[in-house]
């Protein structure tokens, strides 16, 4: 395991008080561990889960030559000038059965979507394309040519090749693919146990009276959520106060019964440094070599202050207080981190989602520098054309915006002013959060 100096030494520029987006990821994807133990489930309980190892295929899928819609199977090699092709019918063939019979020249069966191919046909003519004389059928030059509309044995997946790679996340296809080829049970790596704490002797929890200058709690029930949407369990350690004592109290608890630690508030410059004593205290005494903490200024808007490190191998997070900064940081920065502690392939969505490209629908301003994650509304109009507008007021305590967002506006670092009408990239919330 390689140590936070180490880890930094190898990464160029890297400068934790100027630090850009990029250069956060690629540091967090040296200090997260992966994963080292798995279990089998049953496919119905595998929703969201890591693939712990290559799923081979047991079978060939299909298994058989089989019909891809309803219809007249025949010979392909009948089909040889430019006359209609008249065929007699010799029987039917059902899903689920084999045709029993035989099929000689000039003759056809009437099939089934997903019936196997009877011996010596290879070619299906949709019912619908085809005029019937009792037990004859008539098909027009050119409607259909040999091989058309049968799937071949094996097309999808040959028995011996991987099904699935390890490291994919099991979406309800895959699902449905692993019970296509009859297993009952998938090998997933074990679900994350992250624990999580606000900090700060301003916070209210729910149910505690309003004092003036104190606020309410929001961001346990946004991180626990979108740790939830993840599949990870989520250890809820409550709001600590700025105490030596209660903080690594809070911090040896997280330490000891999870795979990761976040905290949100008392990171940032100026502000009472409890917090950050403790996380340097624990990390560099617990575990020495393997410990430590840093404490970043990210050029990025929102957010900007955050703390990562290890008390003893367990990852520390430690995220700013404003509510949307909180929010951003966790979707940029530690949710990616997460997935690979999660065993997810590094090329998966999961940990990189894609950003689509939208046209600006109103001027933006924005500094080169700095990476900004901006609220945004993306549309589509009646050409298709995808179009951004962000929520208006970007203030990082503005947690309404985020709800009426469906998803963030992302300025890069190098990337100046907006004009009306200039390609951005946005990154939707449907399937992150």
């Amino acid at each position: 395991m390689k140590t936070l100096d180490q880890i930094a030494d190898a990464l160029q520029g890297y400068d934790p008080q100027a630090l850009p987006a990029h250069t956060v990821n690629a540091f967090l994807a040296q200090l997260v561990p992966p994963p080292s133990r798995s279990e089998a489930l049953p496919l119905m309980h595998a929703l969201g889960r890591v693939l712990a190892q290559d799923v081979v295929s047991p079978i060939d899928v299909p298994a058989h030559d089989n019909s891809a819609m309803d219809g007249f199977a025949f010979a392909g090699s009948a089909l040889t000038g430019p006359q209609p092709l008249v065929l007699r019918s010799v029987g039917t063939a059902l899903a689920g059965s084999a045709f029993a019979g035989e099929v000689g020249d000039g003759q056809c069966v009437k099939i089934m979507t997903g019936a196997v191919m009877p011996k010596g046909l290879d070619t299906v003519v949709p019912q619908e394309l085809v005029q019937t004389m009792g037990d004859q059928i008539s098909l027009a030059a050119g409607v259909v040519r040999a091989g058309d509309n049968r799937r071949a044995r094996g097309e999808d997946l040959q028995a011996g090749s991987i099904a699935l790679a390890a490291g994919a996340v099991l979406s309800p296809a895959a699902l449905g693919l692993l019970a296509s080829l009859g297993l009952p049970t998938v090998q997933v790596f074990r679900r994350l146990r992250v624990a999580y704490f606000s900090t700060g002797d301003e916070i209210l929890s729910l149910g505690d009276t309003p004092r003036t200058g104190a606020v309410f709690d929001s961001n346990r029930y946004t991180v626990c959520a979108m740790l939830q949407r993840m599949g990870i369990e989520c250890i809820d350690l409550g709001v600590v106060r700025d105490d030596p004592a209660a903080l690594e109290a809070a911090f040896r608890s997280a330490a000891a019964q999870a795979d990761a630690i976040i905290t949100s508030g008392g990171v940032s410059v100026g502000e009472a440094d409890h917090t950050k004593a403790m996380m340097r205290q624990l990390a560099q005494s617990d575990t020495p070599g393997e410990g430590g903490v840093v404490f970043w200024r990210i050029a990025m808007r929102p957010g900007r202050p955050m703390a990562v490190g290890r008390i003893g191998q367990v990852p520390l997070f430690g995220l700013p207080g404003n509510p949307v900064a909180v929010m951003v940081t966790f979707l940029a920065f530690v949710r990616p981190a997460l997935w690979r502690m999660m065993g997810a392939n590094a090329q998966d969505a999961a940990i990189d989602p894609p950003l689509l490209k939208a046209r600006s629908s109103q001027a933006i301003r924005k500094k080169e520098g700095r990476t900004e994650y901006q609220r945004a509304i993306v549309s589509t109009d009646a050409g298709g054309q995808l179009w951004v507008q962000t929520t208006g007021d970007q203030g990082s305590g503005v947690l309404s915006s985020m709800v009426r967002a469906n998803g963030l506006l992302v300025l890069h670092h190098d990337q100046g002013t907006v004009e009306p009408g200039d390609t951005v990239d946005v990154m939707l919330f449907a399937g992150v959060m």
